[in-house]
């Protein structure tokens, strides 16, 4: 029966039919608009769920990726996680707001801070600390990630834009997407480029064995995700760093560690993609050495940074731009490495 629409006994669990007229549709369009509670980009984190996982989105009873095209008579299932019982709740917390108006909030985010509450995490996240400062926020994103457009890893420092109310977070989402908001990192990696310019696409899922990691995927049958990062060299650092500048085409969890690590460029300190490596003491006397070494530990996390920001305001349609300068570890390591 075509566009008939099936429930669990516990209404959790939902399922249609694809009718003939939406043959073609891609899977993860297919449910943000069957499914009008939902957004484009909930229904593709539903999609890309660990196959071990009983929440999720199938179609016919199989998993697939986000751009997997619809057949009439396929059956797309939809189960959603319930949503954790970690109360939210409004937490004083300090934040460095760079732009404020009622429909949004750009926030210069600290290294060390969780976006938004999760297990492990369930206090002191940014969203707790939004909650203090603004009445109400947009309710897209979530339960527990009330206003968050998008997300920055929590060792990952720099700008961030939350929305207010639903409008503009469905603005900004859309301009995400369309790739007309522009999101720009610096990043210091281990190694020196054979580029100036590159663009890296290279499609990113769930590592096969570490589930708490990504990696670049090539295997269909794992659902990886589209993912394509532009990285332009700014500076070079004697035969052992560089300083990068990616921009980003696609917005996956880790995207620009997942991609530094795959062309063998980990970023510096960054513990889970391989950028803990040991300094050559080649060219330096023991004590510069000894200097960016401790500069390295002070880092704390991966040298990274959201830099730059762009995009259409929601309301007025002006074009609004940001900029954060690095913070001040990492600042340090490079003011250490020119002058070595």
């Amino acid at each position: 029966m075509d566009n008939e629409t099936f429930l669990d006994e516990a209404g959790d669990a939902r399922q249609v039919d694809v009718s003939a007229d939406q043959t073609g549709q891609r899977l993860d369009i297919f449910v943000a608009q069957r499914w009008r509670d939902m957004t484009r980009a909930e229904a593709q984190r539903l999609i890309e769920l660990p196959d071990d996982q009983e929440d999720g989105v199938c179609v016919n009873e199989r998993r697939a990726r986000s751009n997997f095209r619809l057949r009439a008579g396929d059956r797309v299932s939809v189960s959603r996680p319930m949503p954790s019982p970690t109360a939210l709740c409004p937490e004083s917390i300090p934040l460095h707001i760079v732009y404020e108006d009622r429909d949004l909030l750009v926030i210069d985010k600290p290294r060390g801070m969780v976006v938004h509450p999760a297990p492990g995490s369930p206090h002191g996240t940014l969203v707790n600390a939004v909650l203090a400062h603004v009445d109400d926020l947009s309710g897209i994103g979530g339960e527990l990630r009330p206003g968050i457009v998008h997300r920055l890893d929590k060792d990952t420092s720099g700008l961030m834009v939350v929305a207010k109310n639903d409008a503009a977070h469905r603005s900004l989402q859309a301009q995400i997407q369309a790739r007309t908001a522009h999101r720009r990192y610096q990043a210091l990696v281990w190694g020196i480029p054979h580029f100036t310019q590159a663009t890296v696409d290279a499609p990113i899922g769930r590592h096969l064995t570490d589930r708490k990691k990504m990696a670049v995927v090539t295997d269909p049958r794992r659902s990886p995700r589209d993912a394509v990062t532009e990285l332009t060299v700014l500076a070079v650092y004697h035969d052992t760093f560089a300083l990068l500048e990616a921009r980003l085409q696609t917005g996956r969890t880790h995207q620009v560690r997942v991609h530094c690590a795959y062309i063998k460029q980990p970023i510096v300190g960054d513990p889970v993609y391989g950028g803990q490596r040991k300094l050559p003491t080649k060219g330096l006397t023991p004590e510069q050495h000894s200097d960016i070494e401790s500069a390295i530990r002070e880092l704390n996390g991966q040298a990274l940074h959201a830099h730059s920001l762009a995009f259409d305001h929601p309301r007025t349609a002006e074009r609004l731009s940001f900029a954060a300068p690095l913070p001040e570890p990492f600042q340090l390591l490079l003011t250490l490495l020119q002058r070595r």
